[in-house]
């Protein structure tokens, strides 16, 4: 299958290829846990058909992964599997395998995130799958890449996290380490091979080829190190953790008021000339010259935060960000997960979305005012093997 054709003059795009740009696609997904499936969420949402295969004895790990639940499985899964269609097959039983090789061939695309090994250890080979349909996109999202002395070595998110120095920079100086709370790697490879995907798909368009598309979660999480490593590579320097702070920028982190933490992000000088006008106390800070560029004050840092944060903690939340917002310096409560998901600006976004009778986060995109999206469930483990039987043989 090829997309459907969409027109290239927005206003002509109809409602239906706005919401599904990738209607007329099918994906299949060899996938468990997170960066797979997250990858088969955005191209769900944005229209493609995403055929999940599960192992019929377990189905995929994040199935399990919990409390809460809702009904028999745990809402990690849902919340990355909305909009599938779930089909359970042994690998190891010979008919069953010539179903799944079927399936590959009647697909465009296909992502797996499996043990390394495994696929092959059943003798399903992408490059034989590729040569007898060359038009197929294969996309293998591993945990240290394709090459090197960790290749066969499984991963998880936290893992590549620790390798890649993310948790090195992440925390508090001198404290235990601290992973980052969500899932960014995983997630992130699940972008990264969606962003592989959709290149090949536009190649494909011109040379009626697929390819062979390739990420790893510690790539992903080396990519993510872009800016730390930069700093390595140039001068030596070894990154600590700065807590809320940023190694480049101060001050740009949360500071304590007397009823909660802001984060404040005085990004250039200008910015911080009025965050000091702006807070009783700061105005002769303002003033010395030492403290004139971000240059400085990066070298000044242990001077200069203390100041700062005397000057906020009597302060109320309120009235640190009502005048912080008079004087237009970036600034912001911190706020927990319940705070979040009230928020007005969260509803005034609309990234909500329904689905199974429950509210979802969707993608973080809008394509001429409107935000993709499938308001699918998440399928139980087999449910479409019967349909698919029918329509794949």
């Amino acid at each position: 299958m090829t997309p459907a054709p969409v027109s290239h003059h927005p206003m002509r795009r109809s409602v239906l290829q706005r919401t599904a740009p990738l209607g007329g696609l099918t994906v299949l997904e060899l996938g468990h846990s997170v960066a797979a499936p997250y990858a088969g969420l955005i191209l769900a949402e944005l229209g493609a058909r995403v055929i999940k295969v599960e192992n019929p004895a377990t189905g995929d790990y994040a199935r399990g992964w919990g409390p809460p639940f809702l009904g028999d499985d745990a809402t990690v899964f849902h919340a990355l599997n909305r909009s599938k269609e779930s089909v359970t097959l042994d690998f190891s039983d010979p008919v069953q395998k010539a179903a799944l090789k079927r399936l590959i061939l009647d697909s465009d695309a296909v992502i797996q995130n499996l043990r390394p090994g495994l696929l092959e250890k059943f003798g399903v080979e992408a490059d034989a799958l590729r040569r007898e349909k060359p038009e197929l996109i294969w996309c293998d999202i591993g945990a240290f890449g394709a090459s090197g002395p960790l290749a066969r070595k499984p991963g998880y998110d936290p893992l590549a996290q620790a390798s890649s120095g993310i948790m090195s920079i992440t925390g508090e100086a001198d404290r235990a380490p601290v992973r980052v709370g969500v899932s960014l790697v995983d997630m992130g490879a699940g972008m990264w091979t969606v962003i592989g995907l959709l290149a090949a798909l536009c190649e494909r368009g011109t040379t009626g080829t697929g390819a062979r598309v390739a990420t790893s979660l510690f790539e992903t999480g080396l990519a993510w190190m872009t800016i730390p490593l930069a700093a390595h590579a140039v001068s030596g320097e070894v990154r600590k953790p700065q807590g809320s702070g940023l190694a480049e920028i101060v001050p740009y982190q949360a500071f304590e008021a007397s009823d909660g933490w802001v984060m404040i992000a005085a990004g250039n000088d200008k910015l911080f000339a009025r965050l000091c006008e702006a807070i009783p106390g700061l105005a002769e800070v303002g003033r010395d010259p030492r403290f004139a560029r971000n240059r400085e004050r990066v070298l000044l840092r242990d001077e200069l935060v203390p100041r700062i944060a005397a000057a906020i903690r009597g302060l109320s939340a309120a009235a640190l960000g009502d005048a912080l917002d008079a004087a237009q310096v970036p600034s912001c409560p911190l706020l927990a997960i319940d705070q979040v998901w009230a928020h007005p600006q969260t509803q005034a976004v609309g990234i909500l979305t329904e689905g199974a009778g429950h509210q979802w986060v969707g993608l973080p995109i809008t394509l001429d005012d409107v935000r993709p999206t499938s308001g699918g469930a998440a399928p139980a483990l087999g449910a479409h093997n019967a349909s698919l039987v029918q329509d794949h043989g």
